[in-house]
């Protein structure tokens, strides 16, 4: 079973909580861990910026990555949102056995 997290920054809390909620009601997530006041430092159109941010961490299988990104695309503020996808090399037995459950699509 290929599982990743998902990184995305949003720039406040209603919006990464409206993506949550749609990726939690579709079943495409086991988890969404949002982190409060992450400071970016980041380079758009020549200049360099500083934000603060949110940063979600979307646990999921990788199957689902592109419906996920279409979520984030669809309801993100950003012209360019950070969609970031990173394998998950080892986790508990445990771990996994519940975010396959979680993530399986309901018939």
């Amino acid at each position: 079973m290929d599982i990743i997290v998902i990184y995305c920054t949003v720039p406040d809390k209603k919006i990464a909580k409206n993506i949550t909620k749609v990726i939690m009601k579709h079943k495409l997530a086991a988890c969404v861990s949002m982190v409060d006041k992450v400071h970016s430092v980041f380079s758009w159109d020549g200049e360099i910026c500083e934000e603060k941010e949110i940063l979600m961490m979307i646990k999921t299988r990788r199957s689902n990555y592109g419906k996920i990104k279409l979520v984030i695309e669809d309801m993100h503020s950003y012209t360019v949102p950070e969609i970031i996808a990173l394998p998950i090399v080892d986790c508990s037995e445990d771990y996994l056995k519940w975010l396959v459950k979680e993530t399986e699509s309901q018939k």
